[in-house]
């Protein structure tokens, strides 16, 4: 009687929202097409406010939560819930999940929402496997509560973190090492809070440096000596590859969350600058860039482009530094707003605002380096702007989710220079167009698209030696395609591609997860790495392929190599080669 009553209460909730004007309907297990396994693994990403002390208030219209509760229910929301539908959940990816929302639900219509998802991209958390009744039970409580709120994390927080370990008086005035520093690989182990920087010549771990948890980027210096990691707790390390074991020399906590990290390209201000760009609190940091003594905040909250509405928490995502002018490119993620930072002067500083879509995320330079293209993820656009002018060349309309990380460049044999991105939410590649001068038909413009192995790719790689193209797949459900890579001859892309089965190659003797991510090259471009991605308490690898064969050329197993993720060649990374 119970389980035929709870059947019949959800068909009731069901039908209901489906007669609603604009609600997002409620998805069956079996009515999933608005959203894919690899888009729910990506969005499902924990966050380190988890674990942040936090102001709570209680409402009093919501149903009744023990401290225990609230405290369990906090805790998922942030590691399941937070990336979506935001900090404050006032919404961002996803819908708003504010009291006056919720409460006017009640509890049992968001305990069927929750379980079942929407079409829309709600994940379906109880049919899926992910929560039980009770937990179901708790997160419809939970968000009819006010959202606790993070604390700030300003100036005086960042300096009370600041780590200057080795003074720039006190650091080598040459080279004090044998290495190939061009070719050294600097390798995220995202659960134990490290990363592996590897001698890309020998294959070797040169040292395991102490970092920020789940590093998100490695960035470099212009002059190539420095190396600047992020971690998603907002850590920032200072490596200093001429030390004779490269290791730290500065570190910062920049706010709570985080995932970009640059330094000042343009002449004259080498090696200058910093900057960072936080998810908690929305802000970007201006730093010293020897040393990382905080020097200026700046806040983005305000209006989204589309709506003009007032937005609490637009994250910020992509940094990137100009080659043209002395500007940092500064994407904010729920406003849909590329800043041009003007970093010559601090103490005035000049900020030009580019409108374009949300909810931007990462990106790249063309092989110019003077157009920078930006997913807008959630908008399935990629924005194009001119760095040079300081304007939007275009938005450009791809496939379902693009996520580029940096993007890759190529010359295609008819359309001319291309840019490419993969995407989450399909199996499709996108080339882009980037040369207005001689093939301005195709500037900025999709020119062709490209079927790969399915959705859930975060990475695609190529090199200006290489004529090869790879996509990876590891947020893809089926094992068989996230274990591989999917290859394309440039010069004869009609063919389709080939698949390589980095995992496999891995020789890895557990069963654990072997996602294979990030391909990257070397300097010389006649070699690809790949990670091949397990769990942390399972054997990981890398696995590099001769570029020239697709053949295997070497493995690389140390049981110091947990959870490798990212990896980023000091050289290409340095000059922007992708």
């Amino acid at each position: 009687m119970i389980a035929s009553h709870r059947h019949l209460v959800t068909a009731l909730l069901l039908a209901a929202w489906a007669g609603s004007a604009g609600a997002q309907q409620p998805a069956t297990a079996h009515d999933k097409a608005g959203v894919t396994p690899s888009e729910l693994n990506y969005q499902a990403g924990t966050s380190p406010l988890a674990n942040e002390p936090m102001y709570q208030s209680t409402n009093p219209k919501a149903p009744p939560m023990t401290m225990t509760e609230f405290d369990r229910a906090r805790q998922i929301y942030f590691e399941r819930c937070a990336g979506c539908h935001g900090v404050l959940r006032k919404g961002a990816t996803g819908k708003p999940l504010t009291p006056d929302i919720t409460a006017a639900k009640g509890t049992e219509y968001l305990k069927v929402f929750i379980a079942y998802g929407s079409a829309a991209g709600m994940p379906n958390w109880q049919t899926s496997g992910e929560m039980d009744d009770k937990t179901v039970d708790l997160m419809a409580r939970y968000i009819q509560h006010d959202p606790p709120t993070p604390p700030e994390f300003g100036l005086e927080q960042m300096k009370a973190s600041w780590k200057l370990i080795v003074p720039p008086a006190q650091r080598p005035t040459k080279k004090m090492n044998s290495y190939n520093i061009d070719n050294i690989f600097s390798t995220t182990l995202r659960d134990t809070g490290e990363v592996a920087l590897i001698d890309g010549d020998s294959k070797k771990i040169i040292n395991i440096v102490k970092t920020g948890y789940a590093v998100h980027i490695s960035r470099m210096s212009a002059s190539g000596r420095y190396l600047f990691v992020i971690g998603r707790d907002a850590k920032i390390n200072m490596i200093d590859l001429w030390m004779a074991k490269p290791d730290n020399v500065a570190e910062i906590r920049v706010g709570l969350e985080a995932r970009s990290v640059d330094t000042s390209k343009y002449k004259g201000y080498q090696d200058k600058l910093a900057v960072a760009g936080t998810y908690w609190p929305p802000q970007f940091t201006i730093m010293k860039g020897d040393t990382l003594e905080p020097l200026k905040v700046v806040a983005t909250r305000g209006m989204t482009v589309d709506k003009q509405d007032y937005h609490p928490e637009p994250r910020v995502a992509a940094i990137v530094a100009s080659h043209f002018k002395p500007e940092f490119v500064v994407n904010v993620k729920e406003t849909g707003k590329i800043l041009m930072v003007d970093y010559s002067d601090l103490n005035a500083l000049k900020t030009t605002e580019i409108g374009a879509a949300p909810f931007l995320h990462d990106g790249g330079w063309d092989s110019s380096k003077r157009y920078f293209l930006v997913a807008a993820n959630q908008s399935n656009k990629i924005a194009a702007v001119d760095a040079k002018e300081r304007k939007l060349a275009a938005l450009v309309d791809v496939g379902k989710i693009p996520h580029p990380g940096r993007g890759a460049n190529f010359v295609h044999p008819k359309f001319g220079p291309v840019w490419a991105t993969g995407h989450l939410g399909d199996e499709t590649i996108s080339l882009i167009g980037t040369d207005p001068k001689k093939n301005k038909p195709h500037a900025f413009k999709e020119v062709a698209k490209l079927t790969g192995q399915g959705g859930g790719n975060l990475f695609i790689k190529t090199h200006p030696k290489s004529q090869h193209l790879y996509v990876d797949t590891p947020l893809n459900p089926e094992a068989k395609i996230s274990q591989s890579v999917a290859v394309f001859d440039i010069k004869n892309l009609d063919k389709g591609y080939k698949v390589l089965p980095i995992a496999e190659w891995a020789g890895l003797t557990d069963d654990g997860a072997k996602r294979v991510v990030q391909p990257e090259y070397n300097k010389a471009g006649d070699e690809v790495w790949f990670a091949v991605w397990s769990a942390k308490n399972k054997q990981s690898a890398l696995v590099v392929v001769d570029d020239k064969t697709l053949q295997l050329k070497a493995v690389i197993k140390d049981p110091k190599l947990i959870t490798p993720t990212g990896h980023f060649n000091v050289h290409n990374t340095q000059h922007d080669i992708y």
